[in-house]
């Protein structure tokens, strides 16, 4: 089959159809999979059908892999499995918190890399993904937005997060979400080769500093501003698909789904590379 590359969109994402399952295992796949995540941020490659090895010698090629927290699957512990059933997923309880848009490990001093996620069953209704480009979104602020939020720093908090999807949250549940740590980071992430990128999402609390309404309207209003159409794409996920994106430049989140609707993905994660400064 031939190997057909389309751009979703001019501002994110790429889509990839005749790469099916080891022939993405390969060094020459894996420097074609950066270059398009560092063109495009999010990488799609329609059917691949990958096995849970192939995912994980594939991320491997592409930097160090996370061990799955709680446990992965059997077999490979660097994998995750992404389901709202609790027979499926030991983290099925905290799922719902992926309905609103973030970044995986901003809690952590250095997020995340980079997000592999391979859907094994799509459910009849929702399920979705949806990304957002904050460089993009960066860029397109004016000057004088962009002089507004200069320097200012943010409280990213996984309480705040989780109760985003349940705000009727027991004392037990906000004690047991409160033991992982708060996280200062700079609103403005700036890499090392210059390019900018807002850090926002469900887990930014408050500007340092600030007072709680005025925090509240910033931050939505630059989450709004990120998440408009012309930065981002929505994932209609047919069985196989492989979805890959630079979790540091790009919000994601899930559309609703149910438990029993049977939608189940496989994910592996890689270490972050970079300090937020």
């Amino acid at each position: 089959m031939a190997v057909t590359v389309t751009p979703v969109s001019p501002g994110i994402g790429v889509e990839i159809t005749g790469l099916t399952g080891a022939e993405l295992a390969t060094p020459a796949a894996a420097a074609d999979t950066q270059k398009y995540l560092d063109e495009h941020g999010v990488v799609i490659y329609r059917e691949a059908h990958i096995s849970d090895a192939g995912l994980v010698a594939l991320s491997r090629l592409l930097g160090e892999v996370v061990v799955a927290p709680m446990g992965g699957e059997p077999d490979h512990p660097e994998v995750s499995a992404i389901s709202l059933d609790p027979s499926r997923s030991t983290l099925a309880a905290y799922r719902k918190g992926t309905f609103f848009w973030h970044i995986d490990g901003a809690n952590d001093e250095v997020p995340q890399k980079a997000t592999l996620l391979t859907a094994l069953n799509v459910p009849a209704e929702g399920g979705d993904t949806e990304f957002a480009n904050t460089y993009a979104a960066y860029e397109a602020l004016s000057d004088e937005e962009k002089a507004e939020i200069a320097g200012l720093r943010v409280v990213h908090s996984f309480v705040t997060a989780q109760l985003l999807s349940k705000p009727d949250a027991s004392e037990k549940e906000r004690a047991a979400w409160a033991r992982v740590p708060d996280r200062e980071h700079p609103l403005v992430w700036t890499r090392r080769n210059g390019r900018k990128s807002l850090l926002i999402g469900a887990t930014a609390s408050h500007v340092v500093g600030w007072p709680a309404d005025r925090s509240r309207q910033l931050l939505d209003r630059l989450l709004a501003w990120a998440t408009q159409p012309r930065f981002s794409l929505r994932h209609h996920w047919r069985r196989g698909d492989l979805v890959i994106w630079d979790n540091t430049g790009m919000l994601h989140r899930a559309q609703p789904y149910t438990a029993d609707s049977q939608r189940l993905m496989h994910r592996t994660t890689l270490v972050g590379e970079e300090p937020v400064a």
